[in-house]
């Protein structure tokens, strides 16, 4: 519940930052904003490679093994680490703008976006750290709280900046000033996880090599993976394209990650501290977890992809307004690719949590060239089309590697004939919904068809048998409490489903 409330405040929220900041700035200057922002995004990558997921993977281990004791002198060392990771950060950005700010950053003073970059990353670095302590604890709490502090204020002033009409330069400050507070909300709530331990505590030899490792692989996976999973295609537009195909692809990659994490991201921001806390308890028991994530995460993923791929254009027109309709498509593409990646971080949390590091630096290097290498031959040859084609191209090899690999790990097979039943019940769905497009106005159509599609894709998964037994009786036991087991008509549609799925499962 906490991570729900945490995922879904902070995304919905930054998704109506992101709304006003587009329609604001238009095409042009939103995709040279959109720039910035992501290099940003990079030197926060690379500052917390190694150590962001260290914390959330070794800080719910020494929980599970009962060594608690560690766990102080364990971030007390990451954070020393994170530092240096910093200092390579900023001397590399000043390179990179001393040498081709031009062509970076062009129409800005270098000096400045040096420093807004030093404090952007700084900030921002911090916060994820001490997302990481709150995750490594288990405790959503804390992550929630932050966001329903920290992200109606960075709102605010997103909002106040545009009735102002403010430019550029003056987002970038807010952007600081929202990075300061995110910091200092997380810093409150995270500093008193910690469990007091003697200051004399020395690291076990064998998990400071561990640690080591763990650092030194993930960081180059890290760094790398960063090309391969974030929108770097803004960054080539930027550079190949024109600043306008650049805003119209980071609408599109921004509302459909956003959607994914706000759907089947649910799921999926438990699963690195759930995996490592289950492999500490036996590989069948991560097994089991693996088979049961990766099962659920495609049924909130299949039907927000379905009815992506048909209201695109209401979407888009509804949320951004038309000088964005050529971000329609792209947004359907985006969002097929980050509910695929999405699911397959099921995968991806398992190997990481087995130490599986140099299997996951191999992959994102193989990722990372082929998505690059894509961009730069697609971009310059069709610009926003071909972003879109690379996104899409390296998302499915990165999505189908992790799970074909964390498969041959734990030596399970999930149910593939219950997750082709996911997609029909999603497709058919689709279908069903498609003759309400175009009939009303944006807010209208979308409103109906949400409120169509959520009651027959639930039908449609019963009747295809897409539920466990074990989750139909989770149902039944939710619908006889909450709705007094009415309609009653649902209620036999579930014992009906229960007893048909009880058959196969005997069979």
């Amino acid at each position: 519940m906490f991570s729900s409330v945490g995922i879904y405040t902070e995304y919905f929220l930054g998704m109506l930052t992101s709304i006003f900041i587009a329609r604001h700035l238009g095409p042009t200057d939103y995709g040279a904003y959109s720039a910035i922002i992501w290099l940003v995004a990079m030197g926060v990558a690379i500052t917390n490679a190694g150590t962001a997921s260290a914390v959330i993977k070794f800080v719910a281990e020494l929980r599970g093994s009962g060594r608690e004791d560690l766990i102080a002198s364990t971030i007390n060392y990451l954070r020393h680490a994170q530092r240096w990771f910093l200092l390579a950060v900023l001397v590399a950005t000043g390179l990179m703008l001393l040498l081709a700010g031009q062509h970076v950053a062009p129409g800005f003073n270098h000096w400045l976006l040096f420093g807004f970059l030093a404090l952007g990353v700084a900030l921002r670095s911090q916060y994820m750290f001490n997302v990481g302590i709150a995750k490594g604890f288990e405790n959503f709490r804390a992550i929630a709280i932050v966001a329903s502090i920290a992200t109606p204020i960075n709102l605010g002033m997103v909002v106040l900046a545009w009735t102002l009409d403010a430019k550029v330069e003056a987002l970038l400050v807010v952007f600081l000033i929202s990075g300061a507070i995110f910091y200092g909300v997380s810093r409150y709530q995270t500093v008193r996880l910690i469990p007091p331990s003697p200051t004399d505590v020395v690291l076990p030899t064998e998990f400071m090599r561990r640690l080591r490792r763990h650092m030194r692989l993930v960081a180059v996976t890290v760094t790398i993976g960063f090309f391969a999973a974030s929108e770097v295609e803004v960054f080539f537009l930027n550079m190949f394209g024109t600043a306008a195909a650049a805003g119209h692809f980071k609408v599109a990659y921004l509302l459909a990650s956003g959607a994914a994490m706000l759907v089947p991201g649910v799921i999926s921001a438990l699963l690195l501290p759930m995996m490592a806390n289950a492999l500490s308890q036996g590989r069948d028991v991560a097994g089991r977890r693996f088979v049961a994530s990766t099962t659920y995460l495609a049924l909130l993923a299949a039907p927000l992809v379905g009815f992506g791929a048909v209201f695109c254009v209401p979407i888009i027109g509804f949320m951004y307004g038309a000088q964005y309709a050529p971000a329609a498509p792209v947004f359907a593409a985006c969002l097929f690719a980050c509910a695929l990646s999405t699911v397959s971080q099921s995968g991806s949390s398992l190997l990481i949590s087995a130490d599986r590091q140099i299997t996951i630096l191999v992959l994102v290097i193989l990722c990372g060239v082929i998505k690059v290498s894509l961009d730069v031959i697609l971009i310059r040859a069709y610009g926003l089309g071909g972003a879109t084609i690379a996104y899409v191209a390296a998302a499915m090899f990165g999505a189908t590697a992790n799970l074909i690999l964390a498969l041959r790990m734990i030596g399970m097979q999930p149910n593939w004939v219950r997750l082709a039943r996911i997609i029909l019940a999603a497709a058919l769905t689709a279908l069903a919904v498609m003759p309400l497009r175009g009939h009303w106005p944006p807010l209208p159509t979308l409103i109906v068809a949400g409120l169509v599609t959520v009651p027959v894709y639930a039908v449609l998964t019963l009747l295809l048998k897409c539920w466990s037994s074990e989750d139909i009786e989770h149902l039944a036991q939710l619908h006889r409490r909450f709705a007094g087991g009415r309609p009653r008509v649902f209620g036999r549609l579930l014992a009906w489903s229960g007893r048909s799925v009880a058959r196969d499962q005997a069979q």
